[in-house]
């Protein structure tokens, strides 16, 4: 009997050894790399900047009292703005997009490899590619120039429709994808069945594809709204000096002004506004299918 117990024993613990063997460097990874520097972080948000740059001991709160100052609010109001209106957009945009690659029968796949390719190009040659077409000898003024539409070169980089449009045009795909997986799983025997009961199209979309796609709206939400609030290249070279965000912001800290601990509490203050979206998000997310079932 002790025997069998013995092996019952071991039989239990190898999947408890197999689950670790399989946890553990993915968590040793998300300690060391993620975790331990994020600690750091935020024990550098109450020390005080040293006399050259760095940090010093000590513990203060200024550097969060700091930021309420009106200057830096105007960065967050600018950067949130910024963000829930690229998000608006590529939903404005991408879900036509994902409803069409959807419906697309064969050329589904090619759709789709369109849509995915501008992924595998540096996101800074993409914005360098945007610059060459906004500034004032670029294609967008030549063609309307020669089109006699202007007479005048249009200002329009370094403004906030340049920086809008490059956080559009980037995360633009991670809009359109997860609207596409969640248009591809549905049933077309539901609309067949609204047709037949005599449901015009609008109200077949208002009442049948958009509850059902909501998952996927919603997760393509989040996917473009944090890193656009995140966001420091587009805004440094779209939008140059005259259109900070709190990514920008965090980036001069901690490069030329060399004040880590207020980038630090920068940095806390986005994660903190990035949580509430997350949790808005995941609450969204649990609603989506019991709306979609009503």
């Amino acid at each position: 009997m002790s025997g069998a117990r013995r092996l019952l024993a071991g039989l239990n613990r190898r999947p408890r050894l197999a689950a670790a063997a399989l946890l553990g460097p993915g968590t040793l990874w998300l300690l060391l790399f993620f975790f331990v520097p994020i600690a750091v972080v935020f024990a550098y948000s109450f020390m005080t900047r040293g006399v050259y740059g760095g940090v010093t001991g000590g513990f203060t709160l200024e550097h969060y009292r700091r930021f309420l100052d009106p200057l830096y609010l105007g960065v967050l109001r600018r950067t949130v703005a910024l963000a829930v209106s690229c998000t608006v957009l590529c939903l404005v945009v991408g879900y036509p997009v994902a409803y069409t690659i959807a419906r697309a029968g064969r050329w589904k796949h090619l759709l789709l490899f369109l849509i995915v390719v501008p992924l595998w190009t540096s996101f800074l040659v993409r914005t360098y590619a945007l610059i060459f077409l906004l500034r004032d000898t670029g294609f967008v003024n030549a063609v309307l120039l020669a089109l006699g539409v202007v007479r005048e070169p249009l200002v329009l980089l370094y403004t906030p429709g340049a920086v809008l449009a490059g956080l559009v045009y980037g995360y633009l795909p991670l809009m359109v994808l997860p609207i596409y997986v969640s248009l591809e799983k549905l049933d077309p025997t539901l609309l067949e069945a609204a047709e037949v009961l005599g449901a015009r199209p609008l109200a077949r979309f208002w009442r049948i594809t958009l509850p059902l796609s909501a998952p996927g709206v919603v997760a393509g939400a989040m996917l473009v709204f944090i890193p656009a609030l995140g966001a420091f290249l587009t805004p440094d070279l779209l939008g140059g000096a005259k259109q900070m965000m709190v990514g920008t912001l965090v980036q001069n800290q901690f490069g030329g002004a060399r004040n880590w601990p207020f980038g630090s509490a920068v940095s806390f203050i986005l994660m903190a506004v990035v949580l509430v979206a997350v949790l808005a998000y995941l609450r969204l997310r649990d609603r989506a299918p019991m709306e979609a079932v009503a």
